[in-house]
């Protein structure tokens, strides 16, 4: 991989001169901003895909065509503000500091800090041709043991309509607000080289103007060392698109592959890719013949407006496995989010389901089998949080939240989730490394979870405070977590 990384760096800074403006984008993890993005699209005023997490600046400027609409107001400000601040050309720099009491346990599109003690600064550079950013952190007491970090570092460029780029960045692939049931926010961002469609325009020809505004990304990354199986790489691919305006459709898959002693040559990548690696246990093939773990997921999306505010209907289902080309096994996520206007501020609504035992809903149940392999037996897992949903495999949960965002820029964030984690009380998830804690339920356990957020502006930066709760301690595998956490995150940007 760190050939690739160093390839690909060459590639884009010696295609400069022919590349076209380089667009940074929106990374997940602000709520008003995706409410705002959310909530023009729902209305009609922009004609792009809005599950695929970044979301490139150039998708976003369409929502100029909304100056008639008074009531996206706020989101337009809102969005014209963020895209001042981050998408200018030149240099812009930012510092960080949080902290926490504990490491919480439940995290969604917004979450609160992974660490105990945090200090970060971040600088970033846009051009013409190409955008890149160096983001150092320092670590107290870190959950994986890992003190020193370059989370959210890149290097950028297009070609054409397309973005190049090597770095470790956050993403969010899905429709869920609380849950992502195969890519989310919830672990580390992992180390990759990717290309991403800038602009989700739809087809010229005739014959694919039905698929309207479209997009496309594809990364390969490496995961971390401590594993069972150390240094495996994964393949993430997804495809999001707009037949009718409203309806988002969106097709994810992941690939884990590779590592130390296990094959990564094309030909192993290419049978994954097609397919054909798939083990047949009817024709007396085990595990020890399946040479990937892959994971593939759809969802669905419908938003349309009611009056002057939005309401939005989606689903995630996922695959652990392929029958007749189509996921098998599957697990589900099920949600309605709404807006509304209250006392002169904005609200984001949602109510979100999620189940990650495989065929709960339609079938047998069948344990210890979402996000677990035969052969990666540390799981679906990047340094003890799982990459898919923070609930992780056999679990059901029902969470509904709201967001409050005021006038003077302050915002208020209240979730209430109710969780059967585990349900099976088994485990096949490995620990090869006692410095990394898990954070992956141990035992069956009910619980009650809640999460109050706030932020506002605090010595010309922002600042922002969570309170998580739960009615009893969880038992992980990594150890027990306390029932409360409290955390503070403030940042200054230059």
């Amino acid at each position: 991989m760190p050939r690739f990384f160093t390839i690909l760096t060459a590639i884009v800074f010696m295609s400069a001169p022919v590349l076209a403006y380089s667009a940074p984008w929106l990374g997940p993890g602000d709520a008003r901003a995706r409410h705002s993005v959310q909530k023009l699209s729902d209305r009609g005023h922009l004609a792009t895909t809005t599950t695929t997490w970044p979301i490139m600046w150039a998708d976003i400027d369409q929502g100029e065509n909304a100056l008639a609409d008074s009531s996206v107001a706020m989101q337009r400000a809102y969005l014209g503000f963020e895209k001042d601040q981050q998408a200018d050309a030149g240099f812009r720099a930012e510092i960080g500091v949080e902290a926490t009491t504990e490491s919480a346990f439940l995290r969604g599109f917004r979450s609160p800090p992974r660490e105990k003690g945090q200090l970060n600064a971040t600088l970033e550079w846009q051009g013409e041709a190409w955008a890149a950013g160096i983001s150092p952190s320092a670590i107290k007491d870190p959950v994986d043991g890992k003190e020193f970090r370059l989370d959210g570092s890149y290097v950028a460029g297009t070609a054409g309509n397309w973005v190049l780029g090597v770095g470790a960045v956050d993403r969010w692939w899905g429709p869920g607000w609380q849950s992502s049931m195969i890519l989310s926010s919830n672990a580390r961002p992992i180390p990759a080289i990717w290309i991403d469609r800038k602009q989700s325009l739809a087809p010229e020809s005739s014959y694919l103007s039905w698929i309207g505004p479209w997009r496309f990304t594809a990364f390969i990354g490496q995961l971390e060392e401590e594993r069972v199986v150390p240094e495996a790489k994964m393949i993430g691919m997804r495809a999001s698109f707009v037949p009718v305006q409203g309806l988002e459709i969106g097709l994810s898959r992941t690939i884990t592959f590779g590592g130390e002693g296990r094959s990564e040559d094309f030909s192993t990548i290419w049978d994954a890719l097609i397919g054909k690696d798939n083990i047949d246990v009817n024709a007396g093939e085990t595990g020890d013949d399946d040479p990937s773990n892959q994971i593939a997921a759809v969802d669905i999306r419908y938003g349309f407006p009611v009056g002057v505010q939005t309401v939005g209907i989606y689903a995630q289902m996922m695959g652990e496995d392929e029958a007749g080309y189509l996921p098998s096994r599957k697990s589900w996520l099920f949600g309605v989010d709404w807006t509304s206007q209250l006392f002169d501020d904005d609200q984001q609504w949602f109510l979100e389901a999620t189940n990650t035992l495989a065929e709960d809903l339609i079938g047998d149940p069948k344990p210890d089998y979402a996000y677990n392999h035969s052969q990666y037996q540390t799981g679906y897992q990047y340094y003890g949080r799982a990459i898919g949903s923070t609930f992780d495999a056999d679990a059901e949960a029902l969470t509904l939240g709201a967001f409050n965002f005021m006038s003077d820029g302050s915002d208020l964030s209240l979730t209430l989730t109710f969780a059967n984690l585990n349900k099976d009380g088994g485990n096949r998830v490995s620990q090869p490394n006692d410095e990394i804690f898990y954070f992956v339920p141990d035992g069956a356990q009910k619980l009650a979870i809640i999460n109050v957020g706030y932020g506002t502006e605090l010595l010309m930066g922002w600042l922002d405070l969570n309170l998580q709760a739960t009615d009893k301690k969880i038992q992980l595998l990594g150890g027990e977590k306390d029932q409360w956490s409290v955390s503070a995150a403030w940042k200054y940007r230059f």
